[in-house]
């Protein structure tokens, strides 16, 4: 089972706490970052996205720019080790209000295929090199892994407040932070999560960034072994009530679209056309349909057909891979309906077809049978904000 254990945060002090808050590095466009550093000299993406006009070497200034936050006081390091709650108010696709609760520690890295920190989908290729270096030139975990435990309880142990640090709405969501640093709570939630396996949900290349970061620091012999062994993690309980998911749909080029219809039309059953309108995901769960989207004002829904051998598991994802496994095609992964409609329209696009939300019972079911689904199954909301609390790794 992967340890789990509280850690002496960097923190913005509270008067710079909303306006220090950041989306994570991945969501953000170049111009998203430019406006979130002008909009605040303190903004987390001064240090945790570097951007061309930093420099020849911009992680040294950022590491620098960390440096001088702690000296002047606009981060506050925890005197005592502590975890942090961290909610997310919101409301979901059908409109109910929600709130995730989990909490912020660092959790153990596992080599690959070691367990204990499993994945749940296979990752696409993408640079690590920039995190990476990031990481080497602040010692720092700027944002965090989101990691589903599967320690039954967990959500219950969180429901008492711990001291409130911040709090901030972005996107509708509201975020809140609290700190936990009594020793017999610290230690009830250390002996909860680590007494069971942690499913990473999202954040599965900043997990092998914290492996390669270990490698790193083990062959340099470097003083910060101890805090290279774990990483910043999010973790909440792996329950229906404590997860938002949505679907990533997918985008298809160097490929016709006929030749899409064509090839799917082996394994699954057109049952209808319907406007390409925001009614499209609820129709396509009452009928437990996928769409094909073209440059047609409707969208087609397709389910699969009785003979088709595409398997036993419930992933509208996994049974695209099977069904085009012999046509050539580029794959690419948009979430919301309106931008995969814009995409083929705008002829970015040959064709998209929407899919599902992965259901709850098969994240269980991937988790119990050590499986992977196909990259991009699945979209957690809201994302984590980054900024919250800052774990910068101390000489041992």
């Amino acid at each position: 089972m992967p340890i789990f254990r509280p850690f002496r945060g960097l923190r913005f002090v509270s008067e710079h706490f909303a306006e220090s808050v950041a989306p994570p590095y991945d969501v953000l466009s170049t111009d998203d970052v430019r406006k979130l550093r002008a909009s605040a000299s303190t903004n987390i993406t001064w240090i945790d996205v570097p951007l061309p006009e930093d420099g020849d070497d911009p992680y040294q200034i950022a590491a620098e720019t960390l440096t001088t936050w702690c000296r002047s006081g606009v981060l506050i390091r925890d005197d005592m080790q502590a975890f942090t709650i961290y909610r997310m108010s919101f409301a979901d696709e059908s409109g109910t209000q929600r709130t995730i609760s989990g909490v912020i520690g660092a959790l153990e890295v596992v080599p690959e295929g070691a367990g204990g920190v499993l994945p749940h989908e296979r990752t696409t290729p993408k640079a690590s090199t920039d995190r990476l270096e990031l990481t080497i030139a602040t010692n720092a975990n700027l944002s965090p892994v989101w990691g589903l435990s599967r320690a039954s309880g967990l959500s219950r142990l969180l429901e008492t407040p711990g001291e409130h640090l911040g709090r901030v709405t972005v996107d509708g969501v509201t975020h809140t932070v609290e700190r936990v640093s009594e020793p017999e709570r610290v230690a009830e939630i250390e002996k909860l999560v680590s007494a069971a396996d942690v499913l990473i949900a999202d954040g599965h290349h900043r997990y092998g960034v914290a492996r390669q970061f270990r490698s790193h620091v083990d062959q340099r012999e470097l003083n910060l072994s101890t805090d290279a062994s774990t990483t910043m993690v999010f973790v909440n309980e792996m329950s229906p009530e404590q997860l938002a998911i949505a679907a990533i749909h997918r985008l298809y080029t160097n490929v016709n679209a006929n030749a899409l219809r064509d090839t799917l039309l082996k394994s699954y059953a057109s049952i209808a056309s319907i406007p390409a309108d925001k009614h499209v995901l609820e129709e396509m769960a009452r009928s437990a349909a996928i769409a094909l989207v073209t440059d047609s004002s409707e969208v087609e829904l397709f389910v699969p057909r009785d003979d088709a051998n595409l398997g036993d598991r419930d992933l509208d994802g996994a049974r695209l891979e099977q069904a085009f496994a012999s046509l050539d095609h580029t794959v690419a992964y948009q979430h919301g309906v309106e931008h995969v409609v814009k995409a083929v329209r705008s002829g970015e696009a040959s064709a998209g077809i929407l899919i599902r939300p992965v259901p709850f019972d098969e994240i269980v079911r991937t988790a119990e049978r050590g499986d992977l689904m196909p990259p991009k199954s699945t979209f957690f909301t809201p994302k984590l904000l980054t900024g919250l609390v800052i774990r910068q790794m101390e000489q041992d």
